[in-house]
């Protein structure tokens, strides 16, 4: 049977993007005769909010969507992601790196190429330039015992020569939507335009890339429906799916919701919350034909 999920973040307020979101994935989980999962993505322990959760739980109840309890929290598993964090560790396949933001910037800057230059991961944040990769192991255990705040990162050279030597070649993914490039089917993974990710943190053993891979195969998710915008992540929790030895599920990255000016919609650019529209008099059913269901 087929297992589809949606899975916001409470950071907060729903927008009419998340609203398409999570009926496009009830929709199709009904066309396929599978089930529907809402998974509670709050990670983020700083920015999280207990009203925020609710709401998701009040938006989605009242557009008339209905998924199986209980709901998977994620801030209830942090053992988990550290035990899978832990193998990658043994594997010898991440790193922890001592990087302030400050001294990314400073590095960038001594390298003699121009900022505007420096090469981006696909969300556009600058590929780390390996300040603190292959450092002595006696500068590492010392920064260690000074308690410096780090993050693991994951080497993403090394990482993908194992899950290559494991997969017995090349590693591919299913994508049944499109990306913004219009491919479809199988495709090949890019990993190595992320450079070497952040995995985890010092105070939280987990990240968006490696908490999601592991619950999608914890719930036994077959089809990832989510926006586009996410379409370059599926590189990295491929490289992670093989490493760990979970199954290989399928993609649908599907369109976004765009305002008038072509921008798409945001929570950090707040834009207007389910919880407006219908405080607004919106309805259900208006919310679907905004957004085109």
């Amino acid at each position: 049977m087929e297992i589809l999920r949606f899975a916001p973040s409470p950071n907060g307020w729903l927008h009419l993007g998340h609203a398409y979101s999570a009926l496009f994935t009830s929709e199709m989980a009904k066309r396929l005769g599978g089930r529907f999962l809402l998974r509670i993505e709050d990670i983020d322990v700083g920015r999280c909010r207990p009203e925020y959760e609710q709401a998701i739980y009040e938006d989605l109840h009242w557009l008339g969507l209905i998924w199986e309890e209980p709901v998977r929290r994620q801030s209830e598993h942090f053992s988990e992601y550290e035990r899978h964090l832990k193998r990658l560790r043994e594997m010898g396949l991440v790193y922890p790196c001592f990087a302030t933001r400050k001294e990314i910037q400073d590095a960038i800057a001594a390298s003699g190429i121009p900022p505007r230059n420096w090469p981006a991961d696909p969300d556009g944040a600058p590929l780390y330039p390996g300040i603190y990769k292959d450092i002595p192991r006696e500068r590492l255990n010392r920064l260690m015992w000074e308690g410096r705040t780090y993050a693991w990162r994951l080497d993403m050279e090394k990482a993908k020569a194992e899950a290559e030597r494991i997969n017995g070649g090349p590693i591919t993914f299913t994508e049944e939507g499109e990306s913004a490039r219009g491919d479809t089917g199988t495709l090949p993974i890019e990993p190595e335009l992320f450079g070497d990710v952040v995995i985890a943190r010092k105070d939280v053993p987990t990240s968006y890339h490696l908490s999601v891979t592991v619950d999608d195969s914890l719930q036994g998710v077959t089809l990832v429906t989510r926006g586009q915008d996410l379409f370059p992540a599926t590189y990295i929790h491929r490289i992670l799916q093989v490493l760990l030895g979970f199954p290989e599920p399928r993609y649908h990255h599907h369109g976004l919701i765009r305002d008038a000016a072509g921008r798409r919609l945001s929570k950090s650019a707040k834009d207007m919350g389910l919880r407006e529209l219908r405080a607004a008099g919106e309805t259900p059913a208006g919310i679907r034909r905004m957004v085109g269901l």
